[in-house]
């Protein structure tokens, strides 16, 4: 996990440029507050804060559940049957081709302000990541491997599941990684188009009522939700895939 050990520096680095920028140029606090602006708004508003952040923290891991048992399951039904293979992509790549902010409001529509409509989003932005690099995965499967297991006459089931599924696998930890930094997207979109509670929510009141330091307190809060789920999928990832996996 190079990416987010070097993360801490990073973000000190960034912090310290955009102090130096406050200083030098003195925005108007709600265009650019500066870093200490922000946080004296997370301190200041910390339990407020914490409860919309329970709420997207749920949103987020609802989706991302979902969102993976899908694809993994869509995955596994085409390559199991290419004539369904045939069928089903064309779906989901014009499924896919849809920009977010055009679903979202259909999606608030069908299924209310409330959490569902935000799964929902979460589900579908986290499935195709994870359906589309598991399913590449259990195609390149070598076909030395697939002439070998012909010999021992086994199944179309049983090839899928003892030899193609399990040397697929670090290509579904990719997909996972993928997917992961995209989760809080979906969750925040859908807060953003219509809902009552959320870090999406606080970030529209906050802007309405020219709160930049909210605004960016809220969002600070959000990366931190986003580095902590990568990390998640990051340990998990031995587990999936323990023969792939690099130290």
């Amino acid at each position: 996990m190079p990416a987010l050990s070097a993360f801490p520096r990073t973000a000190l680095v960034l912090g310290l440029v955009w102090q130096a920028a406050v200083w030098a140029f003195s925005p108007p606090r709600y265009i650019l507050p500066a870093p200490l602006d922000v946080a004296a708004a997370l301190l200041r508003q910390w339990r407020y804060l914490a409860d919309h952040a329970l709420v997207t923290m749920g949103e987020i891991a609802a989706g991302f559940v979902a969102g993976t048992a899908l694809g993994i399951t869509t995955a596994l039904a085409v390559a199991a049957s290419p004539r369904l293979a045939r069928l089903v992509w064309p779906m989901v790549l014009v499924l896919q081709a849809f920009p977010v902010f055009v679903i979202a409001p259909l999606l608030v529509l069908w299924f209310g302000f409330g959490m569902a409509s935000k799964v929902v989003m979460t589900t579908l932005i986290i499935f195709f990541p994870v359906a589309s690099a598991f399913a590449d995965g259990l195609r390149r499967i070598p076909s030395e491997v697939l002439d070998a297991v012909a010999l021992t006459h086994s199944t179309r089931w049983q090839t899928l599941r003892y030899i193609k599924a399990p040397l697929a696998m670090p290509s579904l930890v990719s997909g996972l990684r993928v997917a992961a930094p995209l989760a809080p997207l979906g969750a925040v979109i859908g807060e953003w188009v219509g809902a009552s509670a959320g870090l999406g929510f606080v970030m529209v009141q906050a802007n309405a009522r020219m709160q930049t330091d909210t605004v960016f307190a809220a969002m600070a809060i959000l990366a931190a939700l986003t580095l902590a789920l990568r990390a998640a999928v990051d340990a998990f990832a031995p587990r999936l895939a323990p023969w792939a996996y690099e130290k």
